[in-house]
């Protein structure tokens, strides 16, 4: 058996510096694609289509109406529970309207786990400022609640601040 010299050996030194292979730093990696985290790479090429807005302004319309038909239910169990004098809870949870708010709710939250699957949160999330909007005017409307000037103005102040926040984004 012959004796093989091995130029790779991480003990050897090298003869241009003289250091040890095991020694040496790692060259850097020589594309950016390397030094680029995984998730920056999943979030890449995605953009804002029809498909996607549609898809977060049908959550963000479920979830509104969701809630409005939770405050709904909530004001008819309300009312059951102190005429019968009985139980908040109970007449909460046997109330369709409550029953059918969670329903609704609950396909709203389905549309938003899609949505994040397709648009980046930095993106998506200000969608969510228009809920703000659609459950004031709903809860004027449908619920016939009363909005002064100041919650309209703070509802229109929230909502512009998130969208300059969307489109500031680097």
């Amino acid at each position: 058996m012959s004796k093989s010299t091995n130029m790779d050996d991480p003990l050897r030194p090298d003869k241009r510096t003289g250091v040890p292979l095991a020694e040496r730093p790692a060259p850097p990696p020589d594309n950016l694609a390397a030094r680029r985290p995984v998730h920056e790479e999943a979030s890449r090429g995605r953009h804002l289509t029809i498909a996607s807005i549609a898809l977060l302004l049908f959550s963000v319309c479920s979830a509104a109406t969701g809630q409005l038909l939770l405050k709904h239910g909530m004001q008819i169990a309300s009312a059951r529970a102190a005429k019968s004098g009985g139980s908040l809870v109970v007449s909460a949870a046997t109330s369709p309207w409550i029953l059918f708010g969670l329903a609704v709710f609950a396909v709203s939250a389905v549309a938003w786990l899609a949505v994040l699957s397709r648009v980046p949160l930095s993106v998506a999330y200000p969608f969510n400022a228009m809920g703000y909007l659609v459950i004031l005017t709903a809860s004027i409307l449908v619920l016939h609640e009363r909005a002064n000037v100041l919650t309209w103005a703070g509802s229109f102040l929230v909502v512009s601040g998130l969208v300059i926040v969307a489109l500031a984004r680097p």
